[in-house]
């Protein structure tokens, strides 16, 4: 049997003879750092807890952007620029990004080890995490982020407590419709809460949550009936499942006249889930960013494989049974 180092030299190596201008230039440090993380990040290539964390590291790095501000004359953030990781004593502080000073330290020595900006790390890692997941899709990534930043103002990450109304207009201050809004929560469906109730801590968002897949949205519109953990906390609403954790703002932006079409729309749709995700990190990953000076190094994740991505998940016909419920994530 060949062993997991042999298997990942061979990979590399049919990537860089696919894509040769990957494999040198500014984007040649990525293959390292690909090995790297999928063998001591990703625990071999797992959609495990980092997985989770580095995908929401990506939306709280990058979020971090308000023109609003700009325009009155203050400084509104650099956007995805790393400067969560370059700054992390100030802004995991912030309350909206509380528990996220875990993966903030996890990822920071990769960022230093291999001599890339903290910008560019987070984006890659939840690029290459998010392709572990079933079904999960192929992001592009563009690097030559500056590691120069400032750190990002307070109350610019949405937290699951507030309003549609503050939501919505926070992230269309930030360039976001609602139904890029939507299509950004679909990273809801291989994510856990662990903050939210502290006494249930990796409770995923639904049933499947190592799987990139459309039950999320399904999942969310059922009717909720219980709360998995100790009762009501600030930020969640009742789940359909036990086990499952249901955000107030998911449960409430899935009900809104706004994006609830372009919910319901992802149910039966794999493929425009994914699409649609897809897109709207691109425009995430370079929030505040000069795309011209970036150079594209998405040939970089050729050898990331993905469970049957060409065909959305059958439909199933429903029957009685048992109760159902869901394993919280083992913290790892």
């Amino acid at each position: 049997m060949f062993s997991k180092a042999i298997i990942a030299l061979a990979t590399l190596a049919v990537a860089a003879r696919a894509a040769p201008s990957a494999a040198s230039g500014p984007c040649a440090v990525w293959f390292n750092v690909l090995d790297d993380i999928q063998a001591n990040l990703f625990d071999g290539g797992e959609c495990g807890e980092e997985v989770h964390e580095s995908l929401r590291l990506t939306f709280h790095d990058a979020i971090g952007f308000s023109p609003k501000l700009f325009a009155e004359g203050k400084f509104g953030g650099g956007g995805a620029d790393g400067s969560i990781m370059a700054f992390s004593d100030i802004e995991t502080n912030f309350h909206a990004n509380g528990g996220i000073d875990d993966i903030v330290e996890t990822q920071r020595p990769f960022a230093l080890k291999h001599n890339v900006s903290f910008g560019d790390f987070i984006q890659f890692a939840g690029a290459v995490g998010v392709s572990n997941c079933a079904g999960g899709p192929r992001l592009q990534f563009l690097a030559g982020r500056s590691n120069v930043s400032e750190p990002s103002p307070d109350l610019l990450v949405p937290e699951p407590s507030d309003s549609n109304d503050k939501i919505f207009a926070r992230m269309a201050d930030a360039g976001f419709s609602p139904a890029e809004l939507v299509a950004l929560l679909a990273s809801h469906s291989v994510a856990a809460q662990d903050h939210v109730d502290a006494s249930i801590p990796g409770t995923p968002f639904d049933s499947t949550p190592s799987a990139f897949d459309t039950q999320f949205f399904v999942e969310t519109l059922l009717k909720g009936t219980l709360f998995p953990g100790n009762g009501s906390n600030v930020g969640e609403s009742k789940s359909a499942l036990e086990g499952e954790f249901r955000l107030f703002s998911d449960n409430n932006i899935a009900r809104d006249s706004r994006s609830a079409c372009h919910w319901q729309a992802f149910i039966t749709d794999h493929d425009l889930m994914v699409s649609s995700f897809t897109n709207v990190m691109a425009k995430l990953a370079t929030l505040g960013q000069d795309r011209s000076t970036l150079t594209d190094c998405s040939n970089t994740l050729n050898d990331i494989h993905h469970a049957c991505e060409a065909m959305p998940f059958p439909a199933l016909d429903t029957a009685p049974g048992a109760a159902t419920s869901v394993s919280p994530v083992p913290p790892s």
